[in-house]
């Protein structure tokens, strides 16, 4: 090695001890005859010291070093002199006094800054991702990561599972996202997919009677980028045999205490147990399927308070059997009308038709509200008594504002649950270091796509029914609940699961109601319910992403801050210019060619 120590790894213990230290030059700072360089490493940074009374060979070098050259030094850790430690690093109570020092490489100027946190294109950042790497708040979210897996394993590993690895080179299926397609030299015209996730293979790992297997797989699905999705992403994959649901939410709980207490204890859990919300409860009250639970800001229903009113938005929805619902605003009652305009819009742009906003002044208990502390662009159409109702209703008193969306409940959920979000934000109601993990469950098996005319998976086709919905599969398809479970954490969905179907008389019957004929299925499927034929036990699994788990840990906004090398907003590695062309030859070899949209 051409270092004995880590450049953070120096504490007060050292002083005396000779040292080499091999890094890049973070800072350098001249002061008479003495010049400082903050030499950093992975592991953090030290003060080197040259003074030329000491070593006269080191002047010359040390003027010439810059920024990010790569150099070793050799000298005596020594204890910093009083008042002039720095509390700020780990290793500020010390200094190395330099006895010999060799540049081993030179650096350009960067593009941007690498010691300071300063905004920077992203663009740029990827262009550069080696750069972008060696910048501290990078290099702690890549080091977390690592953390996490490695504690994800020991867990798994204590408890008997086997760490089994599936192909990426995979058959194309019918699972929901858009495929990665590559085209097989061996055999002309024929494809392979990049698997979207290991989920039949670990089924028939079941089959095979491994009864606990995990993964940390790469999946790969062609979708629209957005903060918390790329097209090839890492994900914990999981499976068991014998097992009913209840087990599997005690060992995603395990799992994900686990790694909040070990690898970040500086976070809070909010609830411990989890909180278990139904979908059903979670879409009335929150609007989501993964609501943010730091926060209350509930949603509630008023179509019983407002069916007789004269206003016709709420006259209409009611009328096409849609749904009207408020959440309270509170301390808004002084909100502007651009700042109104501004939720309106939001809630707009998120499938709503307008927001009402009810605004309350005044002081005292809601009962003595009067017509003079309301104001509304829709006042006219409200009895004070419905007003009343309303605020009671969403919790509001004197002070705050009512937002109100009525519509479609799709639209009107999603909404609301965009306002709640941005309310939150604006409020700063939502603790960064607590961790508000709860389970939905019952969620839909089936809902119907309008775009293709037919029920399709909200999980998967291989989600096991619940077994008391059975017999609707046949009359009210849309009205089975699957036996499935997601996790969601501060607004993010980061796990996922379900008891899969076990049995081929079942699985072919849920093909059939995807709308897929006996050939079909055959052609797609047919390994799979073989595998059926030969005693699948009982069994269950999730999925977990770690990008969005370690995105949330890091305090990160977008899972490609918790990425080495992750793709552009259009899909694209702009470190190595990819995607790029094949050359003639290349596709010639894979009989194919290319034609220009």
């Amino acid at each position: 090695m051409l270092k004995t120590h880590n450049c953070g790894d120096l504490r007060a213990e050292h002083v005396g001890s000779e040292v080499t230290l091999a890094g890049w030059v973070n800072r350098r700072r001249d002061h008479g005859g003495l010049t400082f360089i903050d030499l950093r490493d992975r592991s953090g940074q030290a003060q080197v010291v040259f003074n030329p009374e000491l070593a006269l060979d080191t002047k010359e070098i040390a003027g010439t070093l810059r920024n990010e050259w790569v150099i070793q030094v050799k000298g005596k850790v020594n204890k910093r002199p009083a008042g002039t430690e720095n509390a700020k690093i780990p290793t500020g109570a010390i200094e190395v006094l330099v006895s010999s020092v060799k540049v081993l490489n030179q650096a350009k100027t960067p593009p941007f800054y690498i010691n300071e946190e300063s905004p920077v294109d992203d663009a740029l950042r990827l262009e550069y991702r080696y750069l972008d790497l060696r910048r501290q708040r990078m290099r702690d979210n890549i080091i977390l990561r690592h953390k996490i897996v490695k504690h994800i394993r020991e867990v798994l590993d204590a408890r008997d599972f086997l760490d089994i690895e599936t192909p990426i080179l995979f058959k194309s299926t019918p699972e929901g996202a858009r495929e990665y397609l590559v085209p097989s030299r061996v055999y002309p015209g024929k494809f392979f997919a990049l698997a979207q996730s290991p989920q039949q293979l670990k089924q028939m790992l079941m089959v095979a009677g491994f009864e606990k297997y995990y993964q940390i797989a790469r999946c790969f699905r062609d979708e629209d980028l957005r903060g918390d999705r790329q097209p090839e992403f890492t994900q914990l994959d999981l499976e068991m045999s014998f097992v009913e649901q209840e087990d599997i939410l005690q060992l995603i709980e395990t799992l994900y205490t686990s790694v909040a207490k070990n690898v970040t204890p500086e976070f809070t859990l909010a609830s411990s147990p989890f909180l278990r919300l139904t979908y059903e409860e979670a879409m009335r009250r929150y609007g989501s399927d993964k609501p943010d639970l730091r926060y209350g800001l509930e949603l509630h229903h008023i179509e019983d308070i407002v069916k007789q009113t004269e206003f016709t938005v709420f006259k209409n929805a009611v009328a096409a059997g849609g749904i009207i619902k408020a959440i309270n605003a509170p301390g808004c009652a002084g909100y502007s009308r651009k700042q109104v305009d501004e939720l309106t819009e939001l809630a707009k742009s998120k499938g709503a038709k307008g927001l009402v906003s009810v605004q309350l002044a005044g002081t005292g208990s809601i009962e003595t509200l009067n017509a003079e502390d309301v104001r509304s662009p829709v006042a006219k159409y409200l009895p004070l008594e419905q007003v009343k109702a309303i605020a009671a209703r969403a919790g509001a008193k004197h002070g705050d504002m009512v937002l109100i969306v009525a519509g479609d409940a799709k639209s009107t959920n999603a909404s609301l649950d965009g306002v709640r979000r941005e309310l939150a934000d604006r409020l700063k109601l939502a603790d960064p270091k607590t961790l508000a993990y709860a389970f939905v469950v019952d969620t839909p098996l089936l809902e119907w796509s309008d775009t293709d005319k037919k029920f399709v998976s909200t999980h998967h086709p291989f989600t096991s029914p619940n077994l008391a919905d059975v017999p609707l599969l046949d009359s009210a398809p849309g009205k089975v609940r699957a036996l499935a479970y997601d996790l969601v954490c501060n607004g993010y969905e980061v796990a996922g699961g379900s008891i899969r179907i076990h049995e081929r008389e079942l699985q072919q019957k849920m093909f059939g109601i995807l709308g897929l004929d006996p050939g079909e299925i055959e052609a797609k499927f047919g390994y799979m319910l073989r595998a059926f034929d030969y005693g699948a036990p009982p069994h269950g699994g999730f999925a977990s992403g770690i990008d969005r788990w370690a995105m949330i840990l890091a305090g990160e906004k977008s899972i490609a801050e918790v990425i080495a090398y992750p793709k552009s907003k259009s899909a694209a590695d702009l470190l190595t210019g990819s995607p790029s062309p094949a050359s003639e030859a290349q596709l010639k070899e894979l009989g194919i060619q290319v034609r220009q949209q």
